[in-house]
């Protein structure tokens, strides 16, 4: 068992308590498959089966019986440590400077109270830039922690990845290519387009699911707000490659359709990002921390996209 994982023992807690791997897995925000993945892992880890079907009903073996209860008590350690360590650290009444680029703030602002709920008494200040502005924060340690898609390469920093962010052509519910399957990059490149300004993200991502030639483009209009965009492309004036994150709603409701491209969507990945060397506060390096475990699930929940 020496190489048994915290996150298996919470993954078998859960499908034991609800002797359901369906449940355990919606209850953690994972696939099914995942859950089985981490129970497999454990059971080798373990050299004896924890669970055992008959029908569709599972049950505990005797030895998954026996190792519920020294998970629990773990987990239970880990949640003990886990506070006492907080009130230490400085993370409860600590202040949080974090920046995130425009296309997370549909999402960003239920993270931030997700993790206060966690951590009451902490003081927020949270911004909301383009990439150049955010860039500039970054290098003139304005934030301690960015949120972003592209991280920079002309700055020393630490970055990693936390969660899978998709990004979709859209177009308005009546246009001819709405319902077409596999259509070919080439096509909806001529059609009229409504772009996101030179140097953003967005811009950046597009280049990159246009296979960094956009050339061919036809570039209608550049418009620096993603809601303004959105309004256009629902009333016609052309199609727009934008963040999945931020079109969820008007995808639910049927006022965007997102086109059905080869290669696409594009899944990129949201990354926390902090100048190489900076000694993060007890409160910054607490919300790293939660990004990087809870991030990618909690923003399933908030913006369902797929997999994204």
């Amino acid at each position: 068992m020496k190489h048994a994982t915290f996150r298996q023992l919470k993954v078998f807690e859960s499908v034991a308590r609800h002797l359901s791997y369906s449940r355990a897995a919606e209850e953690l925000y994972l696939t099914q498959p995942a859950v089985s993945i981490q129970v497999r892992k454990l059971e080798e880890h373990a050299g004896h089966p924890l669970f055992e079907q008959f029908g569709k009903r599972v049950y505990l073996t005797p030895a998954g019986t026996e190792l519920l209860h020294i998970s629990r008590s773990i987990i239970l350690q880990f949640e003990a440590a886990e506070t006492a360590m907080a009130q230490f650290s400085g993370v409860s009444g600590g202040k949080l400077n974090v920046g995130v680029i425009s296309a997370g703030d549909y999402f960003f602002p239920r993270l931030l109270v997700d993790f206060v709920g966690r951590h009451p008494g902490v003081q927020l200040n949270f911004t909301v830039h383009n990439r150049d502005g955010l860039l500039a924060h970054i290098a003139e340690n304005r934030t301690d922690l960015a949120v972003m898609v592209r991280p920079p390469q002309d700055l020393d920093t630490v970055h990693e990845a936390f969660a899978p962010h998709p990004y979709v052509i859209v177009a308005p519910p009546a246009h001819p290519l709405v319902g077409r399957s596999r259509l070919e990059l080439g096509e909806v490149m001529r059609q009229p387009f409504l772009v996101r300004e030179r140097g953003s993200d967005t811009w950046k991502s597009m280049q990159e699911g246009f296979g960094g030639d956009l050339s061919g483009l036809n570039i209608a209009m550049e418009i620096r707000s993603t809601e303004t965009i959105k309004q256009a492309v629902m009333a016609g004036m052309g199609l727009s490659f934008l963040s999945a994150h931020t079109i969820s709603r008007e995808l639910a409701s049927g006022s965007l359709c997102a086109l059905d491209v080869q290669g696409f969507p594009l899944m990129l990945h949201w990354y926390v990002v902090h100048r190489q060397g900076k000694r993060l506060p007890p409160v910054a390096q607490a919300f790293k921390e939660f990004l990087i475990s809870d991030g990618a699930p909690l923003i399933r929940r908030i913006v369902p996209f797929g997999e994204g």
